[in-house]
């Protein structure tokens, strides 16, 4: 097979008119050639950060829509569904990855469950760890968000970190707002990447320490505008990620859009496509091609190196997205979960009580940090309960794996007038999480949680929409394109019943993150990240 265009090689920064020819999905000859063809031929796009899980898509299933992008590989960190079930969980998400030609690369989940403040379905310990490192589908130890664990020597962290220099494995890091010292300390232990940082004063710290940076994109976290101006010197040593993609946002775009947006701040169109295309794969040593002879010919042609609209991807040799459609053929699994909630009653959302002030979360729009506010609370019979007028509402974390009462907190800037808003996607143990303007509509949105064993939803006065997730209670068994479009339907009901939120359903995933500060709430109660303990909803 042979294929004309106009060869961008980003390695030597120059672009040519050639011709590609492929043999046994590799390429055996790139020549200069004059034609007609004013496409554009570049390495495919890789995500060198995300969470497969968090699209609501298998593996298979992902990958149909993110070949439509030109994105041919993802580093990634299977720990959502890890939490769900363990290792069993990873293998599912290798398996089911390796019957698409997408190139999936796993890594061992390194915190699960992230903190002992919370109930997880797993435990994935050192000896875990040893095991997947020494299989040849797990690429690197992924995101190590255990960071105190690091900075005190702790003899499990340790050991997990050690497995992976062993086997000559990549450790991705976690360490947001870390600083000074301890940063230097964190580094030193040979964690290599961060995607957790928030301004560029940090970034550029870390940059300056040894670390390489990714510029995170997703559905509620981003840093792009952040952290962008650091890309013209620094471009060798910085990445793109997406970390957590929702499935309309995935509809429409993914890694092109953040190469779009750094041209049109007229950025260098070759610093832009080295990290978008050529740190991933050299860092995390993918096997993925860089448009050489003899690499595998994972490639896309582009209409411009303006707005990067993919015209085709190609994978292996194989095209797999052409002329606006996907190429990539279903697969057939099996869902798998851990779910044993029982249903609850309204009563099981009270919290009595006779403070006058409370703890609230401040959730932050397009931010995973939180801030800690005390402010008035208001009660009904002795009960605390939301305020509509002042936005501060109540919220839930209810454990999934095992009959517990629900832990209680408040929480201001979802902007809710009426019902309440529930997922079983809450990271990173993916218990029910719900917010709600009373605790009758917080009952049923967690029941319709439970009943359908996985899922997000809202009810409102007149209405309910559910999306069920039966996979580990946190992906669908439906194509791409349906979920994506009922995600939508649902993220607009959430917006119409008074959500001021970008992604309602994505912030709220992370408000039970309980290592991102400041304040986050666990099944077992309110945490502050910052201390890292526990503290009271009540201020006295």
């Amino acid at each position: 097979m042979k294929i004309q265009g106009q060869i961008v090689d980003i390695q030597n920064n120059r672009i040519y008119k050639g011709e590609i020819t492929l043999q046994t999905g590799k390429i055996v000859s790139i020549e200069e050639k004059e034609h007609d063809v004013n496409h554009y031929i570049l390495p495919g796009f890789v995500d060198a950060h995300i969470h497969i899980e968090s699209s609501m898509l298998v593996p298979s299933e992902f990958a149909k829509l993110a070949v439509t992008h030109g994105t041919v590989a993802t580093v990634s960190d299977p720990h959502e569904i890890a939490n769900v079930l363990g290792v069993k969980g990873v293998e599912f998400m290798i398996e089911n990855g390796k019957q698409t030609p997408f190139k999936f690369n796993f890594g061992a989940p390194s915190c699960v469950p992230a903190t002992a403040f919370e109930s997880a379905g797993a435990i994935i310990d050192s000896n875990d760890i040893k095991a997947l490192m020494e299989n040849p589908d797990i690429k690197y130890l992924a995101e190590m968000m255990n960071y105190p664990g690091v900075l005190f020597d702790d003899p499990e962290v340790l050991e997990k970190i050690a497995w992976a220099k062993r086997n000559n494995k990549p450790i991705d890091g976690h360490a947001p707002g870390l600083r000074g010292d301890d940063v230097t300390k964190y580094i030193s232990e040979g964690i290599s990447t961060d995607h957790e940082c928030f301004s560029y004063e940090e970034a550029l710290e870390k940059l300056q320490k040894g670390m390489k940076i990714i510029i995170r994109e997703g559905s509620a976290a981003k840093n792009f505008e952040a952290l962008i101006g650091l890309l013209p010197e620094h471009y060798e040593n910085m990445m793109f990620c997406s970390d957590d993609k929702h499935p309309d946002d995935l509809m429409i775009s993914h890694i092109n859009a953040l190469c779009a947006r750094a041209i049109e701040k007229g950025m260098d169109v070759y610093k832009v496509l080295q990290v978008a295309c050529i740190n991933p794969v050299k860092h995390y040593n993918l096997d993925v091609g860089l448009l050489n002879v003899g690499d595998a010919a994972d490639f896309i042609v582009v209409e411009d190196l303006k707005d990067f609209e993919v015209l085709q991807t190609y994978i292996d040799g194989k095209l797999v997205f052409d002329e606006g459609k996907t190429l990539i053929e279903d697969v057939t699994f099996q869902n798998l979960n851990s779910f044993n909630a029982n249903m609850k009653s309204v009563n099981d959302f009270r919290f009595e009580s006779s403070t006058e002030k409370i703890r609230v979360i401040e959730c932050l729009d397009g931010e995973l940090i939180t801030n800690e506010m005390v402010t008035e609370a208001s009660k009904e019979n002795g009960n605390l309960v939301s305020n509509t007028k002042t936005d501060v509402l109540k919220m839930t974390v209810v454990n999934r794996y095992q009959n517990q009462k629900p832990a209680i907190a408040f929480i201001k800037n979802f902007g809710l007038k009426e019902g309440a808003i529930a997922s079983s996607v809450g990271h990173d143990s993916h218990n029910i999480i719900a917010v709600g303007v009373d605790d009758e509509s917080i009952c049923r949105a967690v029941n319709e949680i439970i009943e359908v064993k996985g899922g997000i939803c809202a009810v409102g006065k007149s209405r309910e929409k559910t999306v069920a997730l039966p996979v580990a209670g946190i992906m669908s068994d439906k194509d791409g394109e349906t979920i994506g479009r009922e995600y939508a339907e649902l993220d607009k009901m959430s917006k119409e019943m008074g959500c001021t939120l970008n992604a309602p359903y994505m912030s709220l995933s992370f408000m039970a993150l309980l290592v991102i500060p400041s304040l986050k709430l666990s099944d077992k109660g309110l945490f502050n990240g910052k201390e890292f303990k526990f503290t009271s909803l009540e201020v006295n």
